[in-house]
């Protein structure tokens, strides 16, 4: 009777949780040797809303779709009618606006850190537009990645890059409105081989707090060493009041394109349980966001498992003891407090989950309503033809 309440609260604790998908994740992306091109991947704007308001058809908890400028909005600004005549159209808001400073050929020794005034300008430009054209379509957050780094010893100065950055995120951080977020995200690596500008959660961090206010960190749960723990550094981040969101992906890729859950759920779990364990009423502040984009899988698919992984894994992580775990790790009854965590995230919330989604009209089983629905093969047969005239090519 006691599980079955315990499991009731953390349903009630699903309707608040949602978490965002990427426009990119339904074209044709490809590793560092080429594009796998798919003949469903969406090839304009348009039919990737329509792929994600069949996300959120199916699943109920995908409201709104993250936005790369040069992809989604090359004319910038002048898209914004076109952005919202979409969100009308298909139901799926405009989410997290991220702005592109790695693909132009001006941006080879970096973007907001080159040593080119000019391009740092331009740079700067850029991103600034980004926060326009995210006032112009009501979206909270500017979600900000650099390639920025060096590949040799002596071949950049380090401190130099350090103020250029401060400078430019302060800048940055200026132009928001109230409400809105600059999200810094960090890698440790990608592209650069010897420094990276944000190579970390203390750098991401530190920079955060210099620009302002309205500035938090982006952890990307896909790209941490093997032997980083990544709850922990959730836990740090939300000591400082620092902890802006996730781009949640796996483990064991240098890229962005394993589905949520497939190589180690026990550490999503756990990012979980880290946030529920300080902010259980807070957690919908927290900007949950995949960022993911297949090769291998169809795009529809990777992204309704991904959304499903991170609603089991949020789920489980709602059933945990708290008050008896707390008691545990004071009584340093080390054994027992670890089972008390496992013994939630080797619960099978699957059935309940089941309930949850009949209870609000969503589909028991959304994988298998979408093989059902025949939508897959449907998109598959109207682009097939504009996605083999692509090309895919390493070299």
């Amino acid at each position: 009777m006691r599980d079955r309440v315990n499991l009731e609260v953390a349903l009630t604790r699903l309707d608040r949780f949602n978490i965002e998908i990427p426009s990119w994740g339904f074209a044709n992306t490809g590793t560092r040797f080429g594009k796998f091109l798919q003949q469903g991947a969406a090839t304009t704007l348009e039919e990737k809303f329509a792929d994600a308001a069949q996300v959120l058809t199916l699943t109920g908890i995908t409201p709104s779709l993250a936005l790369h400028v040069l992809w989604d909005l090359p004319h910038g600004l002048d898209d914004v009618p076109e952005v919202k005549r979409l969100v009308q159209k298909y139901g799926v808001q405009a989410g997290a606006i991220n702005p592109t400073l790695f693909q132009d050929q001006e941006y080879k020794f970096g973007s907001l850190c080159n040593p080119d005034a000019g391009i740092r300008r331009r740079a700067i430009k850029h991103v600034l537009h980004s926060v326009n054209i995210a006032k112009a379509l009501d979206c909270r957050y500017i979600s900000l990645w650099l390639a920025d780094g060096s590949n040799y010893p002596g071949a950049q100065s380090i401190r130099d890059r350090i103020a250029w950055l401060e400078e430019a995120l302060a800048e940055i951080h200026q132009a928001l409105t109230d409400g809105q977020q600059l999200l810094v995200e960090y890698k440790p690596f990608e592209p650069a081989f010897y420094h990276t500008d944000i190579a970390d959660w203390g750098m991401a961090s530190h920079l955060a707090q210099s620009a302002g206010p309205g500035a938090r960190v982006l952890v990307d749960t896909g790209h941490h060493y093997q032997s980083q723990n990544i709850e922990q550094i959730v836990a740090w981040l939300m000591h400082l009041d620092l902890l802006g969101g996730f781009h949640f992906n796996d483990r064991r890729y240098a890229d962005d394109d394993l589905t949520l859950g497939s190589i180690d759920p026990y550490q999503v779990f756990r990012i979980f349980h880290e946030i529920l364990a300080v902010q259980r009423g807070e957690f919908a502040k927290i900007a949950f966001m995949l960022d993911q984009s297949h090769n291998i899988k169809g795009k529809v698919e990777a992204t309704v498992q991904s959304v499903i992984a991170a609603q089991e894994l949020f789920a489980k992580a709602c059933l945990v003891d708290r008050a008896r775990l707390a008691a545990l790790q004071t009584d340093t009854r080390t054994a027992e407090a670890e089972e008390c965590l496992r013994s939630a995230f080797w619960t099978d919330v699957r059935p309940a989950l089941e309930e949850w989604r009949e209870r609000r009209g969503i589909p028991r089983d959304p994988l298998r309503a979408l093989a059902e629905s025949g939508y897959v093969a449907k998109v598959e047969r109207e682009r097939a033809a504009r996605n083999a005239a692509l090309q895919s090519s390493y070299a």
